[in-house]
């Protein structure tokens, strides 16, 4: 028996090593290594000055997360023109308080912000397997799936209204400005289409001619709001949500973004097209996960700061 067993029981327990220590490194370490992409996006009009715009996304904040919070903190010192925060940021009913100060250093400069799901919802235990079957059957969120039942709800409104206190711009399905010094900067945004909260029809009607420039920002890249934002001339997209595929495939990439856009464009600069236009888009990985499911891997959690140039 020894003879006939013992290959096959070193196979296993090798395989088994090497799984919980890449569950160890997911966990332990790349969900905390934190980093800062930079990203040049030459969009402006010729002649205008330089835009550098810090990305938040998915941050979803759990009580004693402290090096995140320090993380985030520590943004601050990049001295952005504004901030664009891009939804869910709780991943814990009772973490609004931890989330406002992390964030409190940021709320200092100009700002605009969108909620995600998790923003109004608290999270649920989700077998991961689930994302790989929602995509083989073209299912993602509320868009095709049962609405959801006996969901927690967060106190949104209580991080809403601290959000408003500093001057950042609520873009809930709803349009807004900000004036840096001599820029007039115009933007469109959108509340989060994953649970269906998207109403284009409220703000359709394309960039604001008077403005320097405009700018769309949603939580969830959905392929209608992609498509709606660029046949109407937006310039640049950014959105977050998929988290980069958080569980990725060392030189393969993501598996899955959560919703309906291609894994190709599931994190960083890339382009759409829609009606003769082109719009580049942006997608934050975000820096944090589910509460549930800690773990991210080939995929580190992350800020970026956009630098806007003008075009050629």
């Amino acid at each position: 028996m020894r003879a006939r067993y013992g290959v096959p029981l070193k196979v296993a327990a090798t395989v088994a090593a090497v799984g919980a220590a890449g569950v160890a490194y997911a966990a332990g370490f790349e969900a905390r290594s934190f980093r800062l992409r930079r990203v040049t996006v030459p969009v402006l009009q010729p002649g205008m000055r330089p835009l550098r715009v810090l990305q938040v996304s998915d941050i979803h904040m759990v009580s004693g997360q402290h090096k995140k919070q320090a993380w985030l903190q520590s943004l601050a010192g990049l001295r952005p023109d504004f901030v664009v925060n891009t939804g869910d940021n709780l991943s814990d009913t009772e973490g609004i308080p931890e989330l406002l100060d992390a964030l409190g250093p940021l709320m200092e400069f100009p700002g605009v912000y969108v909620f995600g799901s998790n923003d109004y919802y608290g999270p649920r235990l989700r077998n991961p397997g689930r994302y790989l079957l929602e995509k083989a059957q073209g299912r993602h969120g509320l868009n095709g799936n049962k609405p959801v039942v006996g969901a927690v709800h967060n106190r949104w409104e209580e991080m809403r209204d601290a959000f408003d206190a500093a001057g950042w711009l609520n873009l809930t399905n709803t349009r807004g400005r900000l004036k840096l010094n001599d820029v007039e900067l115009a933007f469109t945004g959108l509340d989060d289409p994953h649970i269906k909260r998207d109403r284009y029809e409220q703000v359709a009607g394309g960039p604001e001619p008077d403005a320097d420039f405009s700018m769309a920002v949603v939580h969830a890249p959905y392929l209608r709001s992609l498509e709606a934002f660029t046949a109407d001339g937006y310039p640049l997209i950014l959105a977050g949500h998929t988290h980069g595929g958080q569980l990725c495939v060392p030189f393969y990439g993501a598996l899955v973004t959560n919703c309906d856009l291609d894994t190709d464009r599931v994190k960083g600069l890339s382009a759409h097209e829609a009606n003769g236009h082109r719009a580049y888009l942006h997608v934050s990985a975000g820096c944090g996960t589910n509460r549930y499911t800690p773990v991210r891997f080939a995929c580190p959690p992350e800020a970026t700061l956009l630098t806007l140039t003008p075009r050629s």
